[in-house]
């Protein structure tokens, strides 16, 4: 039996008014928004804060999104944005998003994340104490 993921972060948002469109649901884009800022928390759970992971000589430039919107968000909505690494690679990993409500599952979102040096913003391998912390967040693999 597999184990359910377990998130590296759940970050709670509620929907703001200006957030919705003329339909009264959240407008499209501002679930990109929502991801970003979960991406921040995540930043500031494995290194402290987004400075702090700058440090390490490495930052990331989202190279790729994919969204899948299975019930809409309404203004006032209680949300958690819940992050789960799925890959890893050499300089490059991919995070999948969860956005629930009342643990309902309303949006999907991958986002396929390239590293690069924060001074010239051209593609790097991170250095090993960086992919270290990631590698530790990967899905365990089925035997």
């Amino acid at each position: 039996m597999t184990e359910p993921r377990k998130p590296i972060v759940e970050m709670p948002l509620r929907v703001r008014y200006h957030e919705c469109d003329g339909q009264g649901i959240v407008f499209n884009a501002n679930y990109l928004a929502y991801v970003d800022m979960a991406t921040f928390e995540v930043e500031k759970t494995l290194f402290g804060s987004h400075e702090e992971a700058l440090a390490h000589g490495v930052d990331v430039v989202v190279a790729e999104s994919n969204l899948r919107y299975r019930a809409p968000c309404r203004y006032d909505d209680e949300l958690v944005v819940a992050v789960f690494l799925n890959h890893l690679g050499t300089t490059s990993m991919i995070i999948d998003f969860e956005i629930t409500r009342g643990g309902d599952l309303c949006t999907e979102v991958t986002t396929r994340y390239v590293f690069v040096d924060p001074a010239t913003l051209k593609k790097a391998a991170p250095p090993a104490a960086v992919r270290e912390v990631y590698a530790a967040l990967l899905p365990a693999q089925a035997d």
